[in-house]
Order: structure tokens, then C-alpha cells, then sequence
């Protein structure tokens, strides 16, 4: 299994319980197709270096998993097909980036 980060960014317009219901719909297409999901952050309402769909500002969500492959292409069609994310990137994570990840998660579980 190969170690990746997604990040995501939804709509604005959401409440937090549409927006954490959207979060929980990606997680479980992850957890259903045997994905392991080991981090998950929200990183609130943020502005947006340009307009997109003439929003200024969306809720950015980061999740690292470890998935086969064929996850990615299940994950990103589902992204696709939301009409909540305004934007989505998914990204393989080599062995420096893991490692860097790893000890970014545990620093933060120290403060």
C-alpha cells in the first residue's frame, strides 16, 4: 500500500454539519475501498488566492491515507461528481514526505 495526502476545499455556503458530513462521505469512500486513513485535519474557513465559482473563501480539509492505487481513481471521481468541493488534489507521499508527515503529526500531539 502506498502512503497519500489529499487535500480538499468546500464550498463556503456549508454549515459545519453539511461540512463535516461531506468530510465523513470521503473518509468512508477511503475506508470502504480498504483504504487506511491516518490523519485527518480541518483547516477551517480560508481565503482563497483567486475567486473560484465567485467564492473568495472555502473550508480546506487534509486527510493522509494508505490505499492501493485504484482508490485514487474511486476518490477523485467522487470529488468530481460533488458539487460541494470547489477543488481537490491528491498526491502520492514518497518516503522523505511520510517521514517529514509523521514527525509534523507528533509535534502537533506535543503542543
Amino acid at each position: 500500500m502506498n502512503q497519500y495526502e489529499t487535500v480538499f476545499i468546500l464550498t463556503p455556503v456549508l454549515s459545519d454539519d453539511q461540512m463535516k458530513e461531506a468530510v465523513g462521505k470521503f473518509k468512508s469512500v477511503l475506508t470502504n475501498n480498504g483504504a487506511e486513513i491516518i490523519n485527518e485535519e480541518l483547516w477551517g474557513l480560508k481565503k482563497l488566492a483567486y475567486s473560484i465559482e465567485k467564492k473568495s473563501t472555502g473550508f480546506y480539509v487534509l486527510l493522509e491515507f494508505k490505499a492501493q492505487p485504484e482508490v485514487i481513481k474511486t476518490l477523485e471521481t467522487q470529488y468530481r461528481r460533488d458539487e460541494k468541493v470547489l477543488r481537490h488534489l491528491v498526491v502520492k507521499m514518497e518516503k522523505y514526505a511520510a517521514e517529514y508527515a509523521e514527525k509534523r503529526r507528533n509535534n502537533k500531539k506535543e503542543a
